[in-house]
């Protein structure tokens, strides 16, 4: 425990902000959602990019994605402190100067003659990121009437319903048609526009400022804990897990000094991550809710692709377009889920958004390995629709209750329990879809041998065909290989499904106040 600090002097009450209207409500909410666009976009850019980086710069695929990783470690330990930062600096500051940093990192990501300088500026460029999207909430919802709260967090969720999507296609693309650093020089007329933008609109309505002491000890274990934790889920598998004495001890590390970051937090008098936001009924449910479903979609966005390209022999653009529809009802709804959501309980939209869920992943669990990608679309398509019933009311539910000063904290800490457990549904997937294929695979062969006729005859059959005997045996081989990534892939999306209709009872834990995110939302910090 820390020991007793001064009280701070007290906090004269802030005015609350009349919402923005007309030109300025539009200009605003436009280069907001595009600070948050290219932040997201950017955590999933670079994905398909490795093998171009890696050879440009002499290394090997598996060095190459620590482009990812430092990505991901920096951006997850930044996001909680956005409630700190915005106490000490104000929340237009730190958005804006968020941004500028963004862009210069981005540019001395392209400039980067070696690996080594590529992951330093890409680790610059996850920390600067961290309080971007949970600003970019703060602000938005500021901007707008508390009776049209609801159709800004619309559009917030828009853009990072897209922005993952958009990623891998567009960083495909700029690979195969320019070269690797134009994925990073994109950001600078993009960032220009939305730091000139915001600072113009938003500049006057700066949140107050507090002199707070640093939590310096907080920090530390902050910063050993996750990045311990997301280096272990990133390396996981590549490592085969415990089976490696490094992910040991990365999890022994990342378990005790989250264990005593808990213990200090709790006992600290202005802590760096405000944990007590835990209390809240609202604030609990909905941060699991909303972690736990986002980690079972964000697993699903990359084991569908993985398996269409490397069991389906679907190539990377081919996997894009049927992935991509997944936005057509996401950006169609979400400003009719705005509308909605003031009038009615948002835990049945969230309910509707997880029963959704649960029915495409049960689509997609009888997909076969002859699936055709027209049936592949469909479950896609309507996935859309649960993605913009998903993240608007959740968010509702989290941030319903809380006074206005905490919101930054609350969406800062929210987003960074999401971020964590989007990589944690990444890992486990990928995991369990190595071992279920291999399970499905070796049971398949049980039935292969002279022992079998079903299978003599399948050799007689190629062999008549004039092929060798030995590559009859590798075309069954590759078969049942097929045949054991897709029972794999299927048994995922169907564990999937019932995890979602379980979600659909933690909703019902909490009790959303309509009138829950006040006009003064982003100002009054």
């Amino acid at each position: 425990m820390s020991s007793p600090k001064p009280a701070p002097p007290p906090r004269p009450p802030q005015q609350a902000l009349p919402p923005l209207t007309g030109g300025k409500l539009v200009m605003g909410t436009v280069a907001l959602s595009l600070a948050v666009f290219m932040n997201v976009l950017d955590s999933s850019i670079a994905n398909v990019s490795i093998p171009a980086i890696s050879g440009d710069l002499g290394v090997s695929p598996q060095q190459g994605t620590w482009v990812i990783t430092s990505f991901a470690v920096a951006n997850a330990i930044s996001v909680p402190l956005t409630g700190w930062l915005t106490q000490r600096f104000g929340q237009v500051r730190l958005f804006v100067t968020s941004i500028i940093l963004f862009v210069l990192s981005s540019i001395l990501c392209g400039l980067a003659p070696s690996m080594e300088v590529l992951i330093a500026a890409r680790v610059l460029q996850g920390a600067v990121a961290g309080p971007m999207i949970p600003l970019s909430q703060s602000l938005l919802l500021s901007s707008y009437t508390p009776a049209k709260s609801g159709m800004a967090l619309a559009f917030w969720g828009m853009t990072t319903l897209v922005a993952p999507v958009m990623g891998p296609l567009l960083g495909g693309w700029i690979s195969d048609n320019y070269t690797w650093p134009w994925i990073f020089y994109i950001n600078i007329p993009v960032g220009v526009f939305a730091a000139w933008a915001t600072w113009s609109i938003y500049h006057k309505r700066e949140s107050a400022t507090y002199n707070l002491p640093i939590d310096k000890i907080g920090l530390a274990l902050l910063v050993i804990w996750v990045g311990s934790l997301q280096i272990m889920l990133d390396k996981g598998k590549e490592l085969d897990w415990f089976n490696s004495s490094t992910i040991v001890i990365l999890g022994a590390v990342a378990l005790i000094a989250f264990i005593y970051f808990v213990i200090w937090e709790l006992g600290d008098d202005h802590p760096v991550v405000d944990l007590r936001l835990f209390k809240s009924r609202n604030f609990s449910g909905g941060v699991i809710a909303i972690s736990v479903g986002y980690g079972l979609m964000f697993g699903g966005l990359v084991i569908l692709p993985l398996w269409l390209q490397t069991t389906l022999g679907y190539t990377a653009t081919l996997a894009g377009e049927v992935m991509a529809p997944v936005g057509i009802f996401a950006i169609i709804l979400s400003p009719f889920i705005g509308k909605l959501l003031p009038k009615v309980d948002a835990r049945w939209v969230a309910s509707t958004a997880f029963f959704i869920f649960a029915v495409v992943f049960y689509l997609r669990s009888q997909f076969t390995e002859n699936v055709d990608t027209f049936t592949l679309m469909i479950p896609t398509i309507i996935q859309g629709a649960a993605m913009a019933m998903f993240f608007i009311p959740l968010t509702s539910i989290i941030l319903s209750g809380q006074p206005p000063e905490k919101i930054p904290s609350a969406a800062g800490l929210s987003n960074f329990v999401r971020i964590m457990f989007g990589g944690m549904g990444t890992s486990i997937t990928s995991t369990l879809w190595d071992r279920r294929t291999s399970l499905h695979h070796s049971q398949l062969t049980e039935f292969t041998g002279p022992h079998s006729p079903a299978f003599t005859e399948a050799v007689h059959n190629l062999t008549a065909q004039g092929m060798p005997e030995p590559a009859a045996w590798a075309t069954i081989d590759r078969l049942i290989t097929v045949k054991a990534a897709t029972q794999g892939a299927t048994d995922i999306f169907w564990i999937s499904a019932v995890l979602f209709v379980m979600l659909i009872a933690l909703v019902w834990l909490t009790k959303p106040q309509r009138s829950s995110v006040p006009v003064d939302a982003g100002g009054a910090h």
